[in-house]
């Protein structure tokens, strides 16, 4: 009698979907679950694997012996391999053992469906039955308005290894110590949202993540998958949401990993040119296969569903746009109309966020694209790749080239740091300050700002202060907030001590202050994708190196003036065109935020109350008002 039984979670509806490309709840199918079959407990195990001669159930339930439990292939040419196999239960370490047609390769793989994986360096996966009872009913219910285009979006970017260490054994936090100590973190800083770095499982730290072989498994470093839903449902209660930095673009050549699975190219294209990244030295999925695209669809569905997650960060999506990418020519084939543009990717990407934004209305999908391809962020219907947002890399580059210049040369870089209010509105941008910015040489944001102590830090609060107030929503990496000295390094905690330092507190308070400002003022988000919302009151003082511009609300009515002083020289009595909706509702302003503040770790001069709207014409506006505007520093005033 075989030691697998004939069973099949398999519709022929299913198969016709799987098939097509149309199938997207395929964790509900393939993979490993636990049941209970015809009164004998067990598990289902179905694995895709067309190439396959044989594929064999290996683990420690049978001593890895190849042949004692081997799967059932289906008849109707899906490929897929399966069965029940009686008494393997929850916490079963296996993998799939795999011969090719050619009968000249073997692979032991793991299950690319896996719930749970092995702690690297172990590779195997792990039956598993997550069972969870979620307590986050209310955020579920009202999310819609936390995550909508129009809402105050402030994100706070963690990679969870590194985040905070314990002490002398200089160990990650587990996710649960996690749902304590980072959401009462991120709740105090009054960010909106967290995004994690990549957490599905992954065998190389140096990867930060990036290389994933575990597609459906959070990673076991820091512990259970359910205890990685408590970090999420905590985040909920708390009132954030969780976004997850997803990797389609490529994967690793691991062994047990998804590359060569049957001894065929299943998952990654078969051509060089389009199935192997020169950049990471990693496969490309072949985006024109149907099952690749269910299974990277069915993925990002999975999170959304069973992790009750609230956005998706799709990582290097212009590496996928475009087959000329970091490539030479002569190393690329042009598509059939002779283009660089990989049309497959490009219709993957637009499937994708029709099927995520059909089935969960509430969240967003957010590309790091760094090139200027048209239309990422606009409906697939107006002829877009139909993410929700994009990250604005332009004005990060801008902005941070800009502020490493001593301030005596700005006034000669006036254009670097307006330029991106001429293509702000051209898609829903993100303004990101990432991980991406503080390795490889780079510095830490802190250590790239000029001048003295003094200077540098009033430097990097200006820097944030123009970023909350510029349109658009916004992304702070780990350490930023507080002054990170030193670049990133994955393998060391943050440099929590620096806290115990008047200007380090200073600076996260002045983040704490923002994300306020942010969040209280419906003219810094109502329209923060809409020229609508915006209006230069005078960008060409570069004499002065000082930016004048108004935020403009929606619903609220609601306007406030921001002031920037790009230089460490006060500017006495400086004449401000005042905006007429601003005189009219009462003729005063007051002052709403100054990063000067003694607070911050500024000097506590030039802070207003209130400021009078004379009727001097200025700046082409019937009236005026006059200030000294602080040193290196941003001044936001409302009615």
């Amino acid at each position: 009698m075989s030691n697998v039984h004939v069973y099949s979670l398999f519709s022929e509806f299913d198969i016709s979907l799987f098939k097509a490309g149309k199938h997207f709840r395929l964790y509900e199918k393939l993979g490993s679950h636990p049941m209970t079959v015809n009164g004998e407990k067990g598990t289902y195990f179905a694995v895709w694997a067309p190439s396959a001669k044989s594929v064999s159930v290996v683990g420690d339930f049978n001593f890895w012996i190849e042949g004692d439990h081997k799967l059932n292939v289906r008849w109707d040419g899906s490929g897929i391999w399966e069965g029940f196999i009686p008494g393997v239960e929850p916490g079963t370490i296996y993998k799939y053992k795999i011969q090719s047609n050619n009968n000249d390769i073997k692979t032991e793989k793991a299950d690319p469906f896996a719930r749970r994986a092995e702690h690297p360096p172990k590779t195997a996966s792990v039956v598993y039955d997550a069972n969870y009872k979620w307590k986050d009913k209310k955020w579920m219910t009202t999310r819609a308005k936390y995550n909508s285009l129009d809402t105050p979006f402030s994100v706070y970017e963690v990679h969870l290894s590194s985040w905070r260490k314990t002490g002398e054994e200089n160990r990650s936090l587990s996710y649960t110590e996690m749902a304590d100590e980072l959401v009462a973190y991120v709740k105090k800083m009054e960010f909106t949202h967290v995004e994690f770095m990549p957490i599905m499982e992954y065998p190389y730290d140096p990867s930060w993540g990036y290389q994933l072989t575990g597609y459906f498994a959070p990673t076991s470093r820091f512990g259970y998958p359910e205890e990685f839903m408590l970090l999420v449902d905590k985040f909920h209660q708390a009132g954030i949401g969780v976004i997850l930095d997803w990797v389609p673009s490529h994967f690793p050549e691991d062994a047990h990993g998804l590359g060569n699975f049957d001894g065929s190219h299943l998952y990654e294209h078969p051509d060089p040119r389009k199935g192997w990244h020169p950049d990471w030295k990693s496969l490309i999925f072949n985006y024109g296969r149907n099952e690749v695209r269910a299974f990277l669809i069915s993925n990002a569905l999975f999170w959304l569903d069973q992790y009750h997650i609230d956005g998706l960060r799709v990582d290097a999506v212009a590496s996928m746009l475009y087959l000329d990418y970091s490539r030479e020519d002569g190393e690329w084939e042009p598509n059939e109309f002779g283009g660089r543009e990989n049309l497959d990717a490009i219709s993957f990407l637009e499937e994708l966020n029709m099927t995520v934004y059909k089935n969960f209305p509430d969240v967003q999908t957010i590309a790091e694209e760094s090139t200027s391809y048209a239309g990422v962020s606009k409906p697939v219907f107006l002829g877009g790749l139909g993410f929700g947002m994009k990250w604005m890399m332009g004005w990060m580059h801008d902005t941070l080239e800009y502020f490493k210049k001593e301030p005596v040369y700005r006034k000669f870089h006036q254009n670097d740091i307006t330029f991106s209010l001429t293509y702000a509105f051209s898609e829903n941008f993100m303004l990101p300050l990432s991980h991406d910015e503080v390795v490889y040489g780079k510095k830490s944001l802190f250590d790239r700002m000029p001048g003295t102590e003094w200077q540098r830090f009033a430097n990097l609060r200006l820097m944030f202060g123009y970023m909350f107030t510029h349109p658009g929503t916004k992304l702070i990496f780990q350490g930023g907030e507080f002054a990170q000295s030193s670049e990133w390094n994955f393998q060391q905690s943050l440099d929590w001590h620096l806290l115990e330092y008047d200007f380090h507190i200073g600076l996260q308070q002045c983040v704490i202050d923002l994300n306020k400002l942010y969040k209280t003022h419906p003219a810094l988000f109502e329209k923060q994708f809409s020229h609508e919302g915006f209006e230069w009151i005078e960008w060409a003082d570069g004499e002065n190196s000082v930016l004048t511009y108004i935020r403009k609300g929606y619903k609220s009515k609601e306007s406030v003036l921001v002031v920037c002083n790009y230089t460490p020289v006060p500017r006495e009595n400086y004449r401000i065109g005042a905006p007429a909706e601003l005189y009219k509702a009462g003729g005063k302003l007051r002052e709403v935020f100054n990063s000067n503040a003694k607070k911050y770790g500024g000097s506590g001069d030039f802070i207003l109350e209130s400021v009078a709207v004379e009727a001097v014409p200025w700046n082409n506006r019937e009236n005026s008002i006059k200030i000294d505007l602080a040193p290196l520093a941003v001044m936001v005033f409302a009615l």
